[in-house]
């Protein structure tokens, strides 16, 4: 794997207060990086330091192998970067917008602009103005700008704030086709674990500017799973065996009539077979995983 970005002991203080504290995290080229925390926790921040826009107190961050801070210009042009609300001319249609970057960036095809806006699906309203986009229109308008450059990097500070489920989901699809057409690397800030959760392939996951975890969805969710959602007859008798089975922490009767049973994952199969010991009729028996913002909240 090649890092794409690396941050070393990043920190940064206000006075006494300490809004990042010592966070190394590693965005692997490919990734679908989630950056996680509650609001307040330090997401931003970070992202401010990583894009250089305020000096990190202490530690180091380096992007395609080099330090931000002496080597900035050089990196930036291979960046793009949606931090809070995406700002624009609302008297200019998004089509001239775009243009407008295109001509202060350099170096960028004019064809890049549809491009770019068919990829956020806006082609249809390209010569609409700005003023009368809603506000998930100028959240995509906002991501076809990160992306007109064609940057290896997309970092996105909660993109999905303000959008409805409908758009959420779509927000999701989307960077998942980019991540595969486009071949970007995307560093997507946000406080919704679940949506996150749907589209990311490793996550970070902060809290009070402390590394809580850092680490791939699915290894996250394997760890999850602690309890056994069981199906059988006599459910009575069921509960009984579940209650007595040495390990077991808890035994749950469920509003469906079924049993959601607590143990260590490495004791289901003996739960399994000490049902079917005692002759009962097993029709259902499902490890339970906790979602990621359950996880997050147990920590």
């Amino acid at each position: 794997m090649t890092a794409i970005l690396e941050t070393s002991g990043l920190t940064k203080r206000y006075g006494a207060r300490t809004s990042v504290n010592n966070l190394s995290i590693t965005v692997n080229e490919g990734d679908i990086y989630g950056f996680l925390g509650l609001n307040g926790a330090g997401k931003t921040t970070t992202i401010r330091m990583v894009l250089n826009l305020i000096k990190p107190t202490a530690g180091s961050v380096r992007i395609f192998g080099k330090d931000v801070r002496r080597h900035f210009l050089e990196i930036a042009r291979d960046v793009g970067a949606l931090v809070e609300l995406p700002a624009f001319y609302p008297y200019l249609s998004a089509w001239k917008n775009l243009e407008v970057l295109r001509l202060a960036t350099g170096g960028v095809s004019k064809n890049r602009i549809g491009e770019v806006l068919e990829m956020v699906r806006l082609a249809d309203r390209a010569h609409d103005r700005v003023r009368s986009y809603s506000q998930g229109m100028r959240q995509r308008l906002g991501i076809a700008q990160a992306l007109l450059a064609r940057p290896r990097l997309v970092i996105l500070d909660e993109p999905t704030n303000g959008l409805d489920p409908h758009g959420m989901k779509y927000f999701r699809e989307m960077i998942q086709e980019l991540n595969k057409k486009e071949g970007a690397t995307f560093l997507i800030s946000s406080h919704l674990l679940h949506e996150i959760e749907l589209s990311a392939t490793r996550v970070a996951i902060i809290k009070e500017g402390n590394l809580v975890i850092e680490e791939t969805v699915s290894n996250i969710l394997a760890r999850t799973v602690n309890s056994v959602r069981i199906r059988a007859h006599p459910a009575k008798e069921a509960a009984a065996v579940a209650g007595k089975m040495e390990g077991v922490q808890q035994c749950v009767a469920l509003d469906d009539g079924a049993l959601q049973v607590f143990l260590d994952r490495s004791r289901f199969a003996h739960l399994n077979a000490e049902l079917h010991r005692n002759n009962l009729e097993v029709s259902e028996f499902a490890p339970v995983k906790m979602s990621l913002e359950e996880y997050f909240l147990s920590r």
